[in-house]
């Protein structure tokens, strides 16, 4: 039975596989033609490292080819996550994660500190990134340090003693701490100058303001967290609840008999019964089926479902067809045992709405008593025709406070074959289905294969090629239930 809920609203068009492979490949194409440019601008300057200009064209390269890494390596990712995607059990949307305040755009700053002179020059954007302004003035190369957070300190220090001493280029990323409190991840790529002799004359560098880009990455790598966590906790609910269920439903599958008056083998019910799991939900939900001879030799048959899937539903199924199995037992009929199920859902602690039938078969009389619950009247077969039960009166479980369930009587006699289900047999019926919207009139239109069936297994075998192919929306349940011909010289049942 599905849960009650609003539609959602249409979800955004994912991209496919093929329209990544697109983006992909161009984005190669571009860092290629980047890097073509870069490679034109070092031919140009002869490797001098002298020409500002040229310095800055190379510096900016450097930053798109850094830019389409980044972007290679996101697509490729989304890519390979589309495709190994576990088919699996579906799951809620991640929860959002709160966003950070809007930050400004990327900027891109540059900066020289000439050893020479003892200058700093900072460019406007530097100025900004890191939240001074030119009367503060740029900071001196010694003093950087002391804006980085103590563990990016070290590293800092150390590359720009490689860079002066062996003439190694700069490249990594730091973190800093503003005088406004804001805490920004920048890029710096930076290289020596070199005098005439070799020596390192000053230190030009480009800083890339990355906390966006980083802040981006860390919400992604939070997601993909919480959404492995996910399915991993639906799994575990999946097989929590399938445990469940095979702990409650009945040990016996597909076909039992029953014995009838006083142990004897004839005048008892042949039955089988299936479980259909859903096709569009691989959460397990609260449909049940049951059938238990007692103590003064009738049978109670019952199918029911319950709103919800997964662990909640299979729990409250399993309370619902423990109180069922317990009222039988102490001789309560049908129309009051409802009464007794409805008052039980509609105290419990989580609101749930169920549907059943509940039927008492009595082999002395072959009188089949019965009441239900917004569940689908069983379907009665005879000589080649099947009918459906005139349902007596009986509002859904938990709808109601106080409700008032009817009882009707149907004799059956020997071949006679009964089918209970629930609402979910047929696919995409509504719920509660309407007269003529369930499974009624394709089960009707079985009315000559099913009265010919030998046995109740036979008959459910007939069922199940019906409708256990189709992809409904909830789990369902089908219970067959078949009076047996007695043997030739043997009493009819009811005399």
């Amino acid at each position: 039975m599905p849960s009650h809920s609003s539609a959602d609203s249409p979800a955004a068009p994912v991209p496919g596989p093929g329209t990544l492979d697109t983006l992909i490949s161009r984005t190669h194409s571009l860092r290629g033609e980047v890097d073509a440019v870069r490679r034109g601008a070092e031919q140009e300057e002869g490797g001098r490292g002298t020409d500002p200009e040229r310095r800055w064209q190379r510096a900016l390269c450097d930053l798109a080819m850094l830019h389409l890494d980044d972007l290679g390596l996101r697509l490729d990712q989304l890519r390979d996550g589309l495709s190994t995607a576990p088919a699996g059990p579906e799951v809620a949307d991640p929860p959002a994660v709160c966003a950070p305040p809007p930050a400004p755009a990327e900027r891109v700053g540059n900066a020289e500190w000439n050893f020479l002179t003892d200058e700093v020059d900072w460019s406007p954007e530097l100025y900004t990134i890191f939240g001074r302004t030119p009367e503060t003035g740029p900071l001196p190369l010694d003093e950087l340090p002391t804006w980085l957070l103590p563990d990016d300190q070290t590293w800092l220090m150390g590359a720009v003693t490689d860079c002066l001493v062996d003439a190694r280029p700069i490249d990594g990323e730091f973190r800093i701490l503003r005088d406004d409190g804001t805490l920004r991840t920048l890029h710096m790529r930076g290289e020596p100058v070199l005098d005439a002799e070799g020596r390192a004359a000053s230190v030009w560098a480009v800083v890339r303001d990355v906390s966006t880009l980083r802040r981006g990455e860390r919400t992604a790598r939070e997601s993909r967290d919480l959404v492995r966590q996910q399915r991993q906790l639906a799994r575990t609910e999946r097989r929590l609840a399938v445990e469940l269920q095979e702990a409650v439903l009945p040990p016996w599958r597909e076909e039992l008999r029953l014995p009838g008056p006083h142990g004897s083998t004839g005048g008892g019910l042949d039955l089988a019964a299936r479980y259909l799991p859903s096709a569009s939900n691989d959460l397990i939900g609260g449909s049940w089926y049951d059938a238990m001879a007692l103590g003064d030799g009738s049978t109670l048959l019952t199918v029911g479902d319950l709103t919800g899937h997964g662990v909640e539903a299979t729990s409250g199924m399993a309370t619902l067809l423990g109180a069922v199995r317990g009222l039988a037992l102490a001789g309560v009929r049908p129309g009051p045992l409802m009464g007794h199920l409805n008052q039980l859902l509609d105290g419990a602690a989580q609101p749930a709405l169920g549907s059943a039938v509940c039927c008492r078969y009595d082999p002395r009389t072959a009188t089949l008593t019965w009441a239900q619950a917004g569940n689908p009247a069983p379907v009665h077969y005879r000589a080649g025709h099947g009918r459906r039960l005139d349902p007596p009166e009986g509002v859904l479980l938990g709808a109601t406070s106080g409700a008032v369930y009817a009882e009707h009587h149907e004799r059956l006699a020997p071949g006679d074959l009964l089918v209970l289900h629930t609402d979910a047999l047929a696919p995409h019926a509504p719920f509660p289905a309407p007269d003529g919207a369930d499974a009624t009139p394709r089960l009707l239109g079985l009315g000559g294969r099913l009265t010919a069936a030998r046995s109740a297994r036979e008959g459910l075998r007939l069922v199940v090629e019906e409708f256990g192919g189709a992809a409904r929306e909830d789990d369902a349940c089908a219970l067959i239930a078949r009076v047996p011909v007695p043997l030739p010289g043997a009493p009819a049942p009811g005399r």
